[in-house]
């Protein structure tokens, strides 16, 4: 290697210094990241909790290509179509990078004739918009979205989806947090009891957004409702016993239940930045399109959504933060046990029982050295939260055991051969 080396240093020395020359720069891409293991750890994390709730709630999961016919995705997000990515002709067809997982899930059902599922979706997205690292705001990044899709009586899924999210915010350990319900009909219902005419209604909504400016009478009260009583759950009291009949027929008091009974500490409320999770309501709903395959946006009779989309990389933020702040010592790995050896010359029979310890299920890891020093075996268990090592010695060997180690206490004992998976196992599940 080191004449290699040399030789290339010559090569390198004839062709001249690099004085002029553009220097290559090692980076990830604007609006991209990468993710080291202990990131990766904390993400893992949070996927675990979130595929683990939407599997109790019966979802199937799909996966669609990356990148879809431009023709399907344009047209779909209005303004928001400027930030698709378009890729060059390749074979013949005009693609362009998935925005959302929204529109690719239209088409698969459109595709397939399917007009009921309830599925689960965790994949990367791409928007050419202008990042903001810090705050989460990435151009390539994990949406995770829950849809239950057919003809349904109303509200029901929705409701589920509503106790989705309180189940995955909860799990996570996130703090206290806010769960938007966007929907309309709620809204007419408080302006409703306010006393608000009917046909002021689309006007007060536009109005309600404009708080900082002046309000007539009855706009101000609504706004006053829901501002004065959301803080102490009033607010729900309010909707499900008063606001809600105007709206009852579509069943829209079905997702309070859900979300507010004793016990429970999470307010629903309007609101609107801090939001890691959204309901998007009305739900569209899909048909197809002529027989091309095509999909469309449609209010008629086709099979409605009741869709639930999670801000992932805020949560991602949100965790890593907090691991920082605690110093909380983050594993990257699941290793069970370091297979080790005492004396020299043992790198056979360190081979033979860690072979024997994958075939059982047990993750175990070795050192790639022919006679590492215990002393530094016991080291890297440290440094990497393996919680035990077995231990192979000349006097084990001729025992007929494995000394099994517990690294946090030092705790040594000696286990028979044909009893270590069982130990192992027995210990790490503790």
């Amino acid at each position: 290697i080191a004449k290699e080396v040399a030789k290339l240093l010559e090569m390198k020395a004839q062709l001249g210094g690099d004085e002029g020359k553009h220097k290559f720069v090692l980076k990830t891409p604007k609006g991209t990241r990468d993710y080291n293991p202990k990131q990766m750890a904390i993400r893992e994390r949070v996927f675990n909790a979130i595929i683990t709730c939407f599997k109790r709630h019966g979802a199937e999961v799909i996966d669609t290509p990356v990148f879809e016919l431009k023709e399907t995705l344009t047209g779909k997000y209005g303004e928001d179509s400027k930030l698709i990515y378009d890729l060059k002709d390749q074979g013949g067809e005009l693609l362009s990078l998935r925005y959302d997982l929204t529109v690719p899930f239209a088409r698969y059902l459109a595709m397939n004739k399917i007009t009921n599922i309830k599925r689960y979706h965790i994949a990367k997205v791409y928007r050419r918009d202008n990042p903001a690292m810090t705050r989460g705001r990435y151009r390539e990044f994990y949406q995770c979205d829950f849809d239950i899709a057919g003809q349904f009586d109303p509200m029901i899924p929705d409701a589920e989806c509503l106790k989705v999210v309180h189940e995955i915010l909860s799990d996570l350990q996130l703090g206290d947090f806010l769960i938007k319900v966007n929907d309309r009909r709620i809204l007419d219902g408080m302006f409703a009891v306010c006393g608000v005419p009917d046909s002021r209604f689309r006007t007060i909504c536009s109005s309600v957004d404009k708080l900082d400016k002046v309000l007539e009478p009855w706009a101000a009260a609504a706004a006053g409702v829901t501002l004065s009583l959301c803080p102490s759950g009033q607010l729900l009291t309010v909707v499900c016993e008063n606001c809600l009949e105007h709206g009852n027929e579509h069943g829209v008091g079905l997702v309070f239940p859900f979300l507010w009974r004793e016990g429970t500490q999470s307010t629903v409320v309007t609101w609107e930045d801090w939001i890691l999770c959204r309901l998007r309501r009305p739900a569209r709903s899909w048909q197809m399109e002529g027989g091309d395959g095509g999909c469309s946006s449609t209010g008629g009779s086709a099979s409605q959504t009741s869709p639930l989309s999670i801000g992932i990389e805020r949560i991602f933020s949100i965790l890593e933060q907090r691991v920082e702040a605690s110093e909380e010592k983050i594993r990257t790995t699941e290793t069970q046990v370091l297979v080790a050896s005492a004396q020299k010359k043992l790198l056979e029979e360190r081979l033979k029982l860690i072979s024997e310890l994958w075939d059982a299920g047990i993750k175990a890891e070795v050192l790639y050295k022919k006679n590492p020093k215990l002393l530094n075996q016991l080291q890297y268990c440290e440094d990497t939260g393996i919680p035990l090592v077995a231990i192979v010695g000349e006097q084990e060997l001729k025992d007929g055991v494995v000394k099994l180690r517990v690294v946090a206490t030092r705790e040594e004992v000696n286990v028979r051969r044909e009893s270590l998976v069982e130990e192992i196992r027995m210990r790490t599940s503790q």
